[in-house]
């Protein structure tokens, strides 16, 4: 059991760990515009190759 309350809120992000990326406010929305943006390059890279082989 701990001593210490639990908050009721989380902590606010600090404005330094901002990615400063136009369009981005967080990092997760930056990782996880590159990894869709991956799936749809390998997606794409399948497609062509099926498409003109």
């Amino acid at each position: 059991m701990s001593v210490y309350p639990r908050p009721d809120t989380p902590p606010a992000p600090n404005p330094d760990d901002s990615p400063g990326v136009p369009g981005f406010r967080t990092w997760r929305g930056v990782y996880v515009f590159v990894f869709v943006a991956f799936v749809a390059v390998v997606f794409a890279l399948t497609w062509f190759s099926h498409l003109f082989a």
